[in-house]
């Protein structure tokens, strides 16, 4: 298996890219597995989605091998294989439960696809990173939405077209990653706990509720929706637990799951 998954005691899944050898470059395989991954912790209600790898670096993008078997594939043929590619992007960035990855060495091409799709990204002093799709004549095409989503377009113009490498301090003063660490696994262990200590149905609405609100005007019918969410919230189960747990300063029951 070219990427490992088990589910921890604490219901966490942790999905991790094991092509050392190629440094955990992507293929068809590679990809059609993370997107089984995904799902899999979707089915199995996995807490959280911890996404990392073996080696020295996180990913180094596409697999040459892999890209040159597809030079004299048809268009439809590429098409297909770039919808797989996007289908793991949409699921990773659209999965309800909290996902957090981990980055070291180089992360280039399609692995900054992951990072933009995953809602906390870690990485280690000595991570570097590149949109390196045009120093093959290529573009981002298909994480484009997430990447710009995550660094702004702004930011895109010049790393799309430069292709340049840049470290963990550039890449989290454009909002690539949110933390570096000297150890950013047990970095995003630390993140767990605190999000285990959060209502899970809670978790899963507050994320829908930035989809749901980013870039909609602030006008009548966006105050009524976000008025109604949180009425409902309050009324509803998990609602009324937390803050019943709260006011008698004892743990709600979901810490106790």
């Amino acid at each position: 298996m070219s990427v490992i998954y088990k589910l921890d005691e604490k219901q966490c899944a942790h999905i991790i890219l094991d092509r050392v050898e190629v440094h955990n470059a992507f293929d068809s395989t590679v990809i059609n597995q993370l997107l089984q991954s995904i799902r899999r912790a979707s089915d199995e209600h996995a807490k959280a989605i911890i996404l990392s790898s073996k080696g020295k670096h996180f990913s180094a993008g596409a697999d040459l091998n892999w890209m040159k078997s597809m030079v004299n594939n048809t268009v439809e043929e590429n098409i297909r294989d770039s919808e797989t590619l996007a289908a793991l992007m949409y699921s990773l960035n659209f999965a309800p439960m909290p996902t957090l990855i981990v980055l070291q060495g180089a992360s280039f091409g399609g692995a900054l696809g992951l990072i933009c799709c995953c809602d906390i990204a870690v990485a280690s002093e000595d991570a570097k990173f590149c949109l390196s799709e045009v120093k093959l004549g290529l573009i981002p095409s298909v994480i484009s939405p997430y990447v710009i989503n995550a660094i702004g377009q702004r930011q895109a113009r010049r790393y799309f077209i430069t292709a340049e490498t840049f470290d963990a301090t550039e890449a989290k003063a454009i909002g690539l990653i949110h933390s570096i660490a000297d150890d950013p696994l047990a970095f995003v262990d630390g993140l767990v706990l605190k999000l285990l200590n959060n209502g899970p149905e809670a978790i899963k609405e507050a994320k829908q509720l930035i989809f749901d609100v980013s870039g909609k005007a602030i006008e009548p019918e966006l105050l009524r929706d976000t008025a109604e969410r949180i009425a409902y919230k309050r009324v509803s189960k998990e609602g009324q637990d937390g803050l019943n747990a709260f006011l008698s300063k004892s743990p709600p029951s979901w810490i106790h799951e």
